[in-house]
């Protein structure tokens, strides 16, 4: 396996600390009710606010130049996606599992080998289902509020939108007419801003799920800047973690079960600073990874850092470069990979908006030294940017029964199948 040198010098240290309270954050374009927000570099108006994620950028012309990468309106036809330019590790090869899903964001795979795929910046949740080697892509919920996060547990699939979490049961059985979903729980803000969920199921068979800071850089309220969980119907929500900035990934380490999630830093610190996050949690209902007082675990926030230390706060256990946006994680457990793969942490980088040089747009694997912590970070997939612009974006991963990947790309709305060993020939979905 090749290491580059970009990837040198993501590994920060290994601590996990004390306890306090906070939030830090964004690396990805803002959410919207349609496929293409509205132009990022339109300045506002005399007496407008600025958008949020200009929020405490310098007045200066280098940065006025920087703003969130819009993607295309529609997703990308297959003829145009971008195979040729992604390299992958030796070995390794790549395909199209289905395209024309605009705005794919977090997949999911249920018993039967039915993929779920949301969206964030449209209403809707995708479902591809496969008959005799034949794929199609359905809409089977719309009118969602950035329903980003979704999770399957036991049949039934579970949608996060900003402002509720719904469920649809027996979702494999009613996909030619699914249901409107039913909400379990709606104690939620409704913020916009980092206001997208990821959900995940714990061990406890509970439901887990970040609510973000609702700004770039600002004092969070106790409702913001955390992670909780509640029950499968709902009821028992509890706060689980707090001072965490935004939050697209989230994993169990599947041996030690301890949840372990990327975290999305603050913006216009400068383009080199901070660091975004790899963090773990050991300490539920204590840990505070810091937000807003400590940026990337190892910088005092300029506003809101006076009179606190970084070693106040729960440090990550990898940095994963400034910016470089890393969303969807997900620990391998499967057999085809190699054996060095096993129970290490594939990341995808949604890729930075706010440095000249734009670095992520791509996936990298996190290997672990068997007490958890992270013993080097390589590239995996690489290729998203091209010259400085973006070909394509990753965003979540996930495994078919084979061991295989499945690997969304939000950008040009499709879905990447990714395999060990000699070339497979996979249909492509329309």
């Amino acid at each position: 396996m090749y290491k580059a040198r970009l990837y040198r010098g993501l590994i920060a240290a290994l601590a996990v600390g004390a306890v306090a309270a906070a939030i830090p954050s964004r690396a990805q374009q803002p959410a919207t009710g349609q496929a293409s927000p509205a132009p990022p570099s339109a300045q506002p108006g005399a007496g407008q606010a600025p958008p949020s994620w200009a929020q405490g950028r310098p007045e200066t012309p280098d940065a006025a130049n920087l703003a969130p990468v819009a993607p295309p309106p529609i997703a990308t036809p297959v003829d145009r996606l971008p195979l040729a330019k992604l390299k992958l590790t030796k070995g390794f090869n790549l395909e199209v599992y289905a395209a024309g899903l605009t705005n794919a964001r977090s997949l999911r795979v249920d018993d039967k080998g039915n993929i779920y795929v949301s969206t964030r910046l449209l209403d809707r949740v995708y479902a591809i289902t496969d008959n005799n080697g034949k794929k199609q892509v359905k809409t089977i919920a719309t009118g969602l509020n950035s329903p980003n996060g979704i999770a399957l547990h036991n049949g039934t699939l579970y949608i996060a939108e900003i402002n509720k979490i719904s469920k649809i049961d027996n979702i494999a059985g009613v996909l030619d007419n699914p249901p409107k979903p039913t909400v379990i729980y709606d104690d939620l803000p409704s913020d916009a801003p980092h206001g997208w969920k990821f959900l995940t199921v714990g061990p406890d068979n509970k439901l887990y799920f970040n609510i973000g800071a609702p700004c770039n850089i600002c004092m969070p309220d106790d409702r913001h800047a955390q992670i909780r969980r509640i029950n499968l119907d709902g009821s028992g929500a509890e706060v689980v973690a707090r001072g965490i900035r935004q939050i697209v990934g989230m994993d169990w380490h599947p041996l030690m079960k301890v949840l372990y999630f990327t975290e999305n830093q603050r913006d216009w610190l400068s383009e080199d600073q901070p660091n975004d996050k790899l963090n773990r949690l050991l300490h539920p209902g204590q840990d505070n990874f810091g937000f807003p007082y400590c940026d990337g675990g190892d910088i005092p926030d300029p506003q809101f850092g006076w009179g606190h230390s970084c070693n106040d706060f729960t440090k990550p256990i990898a940095q994963l470069g400034p910016h470089s946006a890393p969303l969807g994680m997900r620990f391998y457990t499967g057999k085809m990979f190699p054996k060095e793969y096993q129970n290490a942490i594939f990341i995808a980088r949604h890729g930075s908006w706010n440095k000249s040089k734009k670095i992520g747009g791509d996936v990298v694997v996190a290997l672990l030294n068997p007490d958890g912590t992270v013993k080097s970070i390589e590239p995996f997939i690489t290729g998203f940017i091209q010259d400085n612009n973006y070909v394509g974006r990753p965003v979540d991963m996930e495994w078919l029964k084979d061991g295989s990947m499945l690997l969304s790309d939000d950008y040009n709305g499709a879905v990447y199948h990714i395999t060990y060993g000699p070339p497979r020939q996979v249909s492509m979905g329309h």
